[in-house]
């Protein structure tokens, strides 16, 4: 791969329904009489329909609390899902129970209902999610690598890199090339897509290792440069 200097440009990259209720069971459907020589037609069947009703609330929480005999501030907290546990409901009932919180008479009210409505308050803590693991091989760095260059808006397919890194390396992170005339310049070049060290740095992508060994990097930077040149590693067929 040649230096970056010999080109110039550079591209980094419900309907809402009422509650009908037909009647079979009572007078509502009428029915033609048995035996009639000329039955009428039937009457069509009466329909009450009836207002779609909400459905009933929940009970309110109770908003005190009387301590019985073994009660523990603790265990309150835990029934009454008190947020900040037993020292929030001390805290609102400070007055009431004294300086020891380890002495509750009972017979005392205590407020729970400002305590409970914080703990309802407080917003479900997010799930983490599991960062995506790729495999420690070919498949596993082009894979990642080609996710990197989503996010860079670099273009390339998998086939692209993969036929590439086996015409330039075997799939050999670590070749390098010691022979022809970037070699002889002081330039050898190295790695699966095997970057010279000027070409690695200036279309280094952020966010990936600093060592053009590094297969990830070496790729991402290979096809960030295979881009600006050629508009993409795709269209890469031979030495470039």
């Amino acid at each position: 791969m040649p230096a970056p200097g010999k080109h110039a440009r550079r591209k980094l990259s419900r309907l809402s329904r009422g509650l009908v209720v037909a009647s079979t069971g009572g007078a509502a459907l009428a029915l033609p009489l048995a035996g009639a020589a000329t039955a009428a037609p039937a009457a069509a069947p009466a329909v009450a329909v009836v207002a779609a009703q909400a459905p009933a609330a929940a009970p309110a929480a109770p908003a005190t609390y009387t301590v019985a005999l073994g009660d523990t501030l603790s265990g309150i907290a835990t029934d009454h899902a008190v947020g900040g546990g037993w020292k929030k409901l001390y805290e609102d009932n400070k007055a009431a129970i004294g300086d020891d919180p380890s002495l509750i008479r009972p017979g005392i009210e205590l407020s729970v209902a400002a305590a409970a409505r914080q703990a309802a308050a407080q917003p479900a803590a997010a799930t983490p999610v599991a960062a995506k693991a790729y495999a420690d091989n070919l498949d596993g760095w082009i894979r990642e690598s080609l996710d990197i260059m989503a996010r860079h808006g670099i273009p390339g397919s998998y086939d692209g890199i993969h036929r590439n890194i086996m015409r330039e390396s075997s799939g050999n992170p670590l070749a390098i090339n010691n022979w022809d005339s970037n070699a002889a310049a002081g330039t050898p070049s190295k790695g699966l897509l095997q970057v010279i060290d000027p070409t690695f740095r200036a279309y280094h992508v952020p966010g990936t290792s600093l060592d053009p060994y590094d297969p990830v990097a070496n790729i991402t930077a290979a096809c960030n440069y295979a881009a600006d040149r050629y508009g993409s590693i795709d269209n890469v067929n031979g030495p470039y």
